[in-house]
């Protein structure tokens, strides 16, 4: 098992619960404090924390995680603070790509901003003493520009798109479900088809 783990957006789930949406700093604030409490919660056999907004005393997690030191982490980052916490702590760095690029870019554009995101990654690592090819890098697709809705209408578009991200280092694509009358709309045969023969379509495993 592999957690995912992020700090969250503005969306319909950041109410969900019935509270106030945090602003986008308090956001990057929680999760700054969020992710190390809880590797520490799932690593060490008893923990004392008190935080700005979480706070654990003698917490226990008995007998702990089968998978050790702990389940792995795929820690969503998409800016500096969110790059270092996954080079801190993740086994894996997930994005969705660059949010001004997502919003108003073309193809090129979203390309260019994975590879920034790449760089400050392996820069994030090195400062924490890591090797970059310890992380996994997984995008999680219907957020660029090229893989929103009518983007990848055939197999071959697809392949391409898996391809040119392969250069970029990426491990792995996440595709959502297809839901109709959403940005993650697709015909479900080609949803099949791609499931099941995009990657070795694109030279990859």
């Amino acid at each position: 098992m592999t957690l995912g783990i992020g700090a969250g957006g503005s969306g319909f789930d950041a109410t969900t619960l019935g509270q106030e949406a945090w602003t986008a700093r308090e956001r990057a604030d929680r999760f700054g404090e969020f992710v190390p409490l809880l590797d520490r919660l799932l690593t060490e056999d008893e923990v004392t924390h008190e935080g700005t907004h979480y706070s654990a005393h003698e917490a226990r997690n008995l007998p702990g995680c089968v998978q050790r030191p702990r389940l792995p982490f795929a820690v969503a980052a998409t800016g500096p603070r969110g790059l270092r916490l996954a080079a801190r702590h993740g086994q894996a760095w997930l994005t969705t790509g660059d949010p001004a690029a997502n919003s108003s870019g073309s193809a090129t554009d979203s390309h260019a901003a994975l590879a920034r995101q790449a760089t400050r990654l392996e820069k994030a690592c090195a400062e924490e003493g890591r090797d970059p090819a310890e992380l996994d890098r997984i995008l999680l697709t219907g957020f660029t520009p090229d893989s929103s809705l009518g983007a990848l209408d055939s197999l071959d578009a697809f392949a391409d798109f898996a391809a040119r991200h392969a250069e970029l280092g990426f491990d792995e694509l996440v595709l959502h479900w297809p839901l109709p009358d959403t940005r993650f709309a697709l015909h479900t045969p080609l949803f099949e088809r791609i499931a099941t023969e995009g990657l070795s379509r694109a030279g990859l495993t």
